[in-house]
């Protein structure tokens, strides 16, 4: 076999197509017909939280719990943590492996405390909320699922803002419990 008889073999051109950078991600047109999104950045599902605030079950701070233990779940479980356009990071510390595993622990002890105060009933309706981001009628379905679906959909809804009035309450409880013990140890022990 000569080397004149091999087929030659010719390096394709490649096209490099420019690529768009977005200062914001953006869901795309197919998620966003799938889905409701509220107007914040990130854009986020229009949640079962925003329902329950919008409609007056809730007040704004028991949304915000429900924010914040969203990202301690996130970070806590995955390992990554959102932060908001408007965040400022601190130039005191700057986090290693371990410090950031510390710091995620942390996280993870603050929804375990959540759950063993509320309970297990309360953390599956949470996680159900926040991270599945099921709708109340699918709550409903899968919870209460030989009620109909508008009754079912209604007790979910109940269940779901006392379970984040409750989880409001508790974490003003842990700061008002944070906020005493550093007090007691600031002070100096008198004999």
């Amino acid at each position: 076999m000569s080397v004149s008889s091999l087929p030659t073999v010719r390096k394709k051109s490649k096209v490099v197509k420019p690529v768009l950078v977005e200062t914001e991600c953006q869901p795309t047109p197919e998620r966003r017909t799938h889905s409701q999104f509220v107007g914040s950045k990130p854009a986020r599902v229009l949640r079962t939280v925003q329902a329950l605030l919008n409609s007056g079950d809730i007040p704004q701070t028991a949304a915000d719990a429900a924010e914040r233990w969203y990202q301690d779940y996130v970070f806590g479980y995955c390992g990554y943590k959102e932060f908001s356009p408007e965040h400022r990071p601190s130039t005191l510390t700057r986090h290693d492996a371990v410090s950031w595993q510390i710091v995620r622990g942390k996280a993870m002890a603050r929804i375990t405390d959540v759950q063993q105060a509320l309970g297990l009933c309360a953390h599956q309706r949470l996680r159900m909320m926040l991270v599945d981001e099921l709708s109340f009628r699918a709550m409903g379905v899968a919870l209460f699922p030989t009620l109909s679906a508008s009754s079912a959909q209604r007790k979910i809804a109940a269940q779901c803002a006392l379970v984040l009035e409750q989880l409001e309450a508790f974490e003003a409880f842990a700061r008002k419990a944070a906020k005493q013990a550093r007090k007691n140890k600031s002070q100096p022990a008198s004999a």
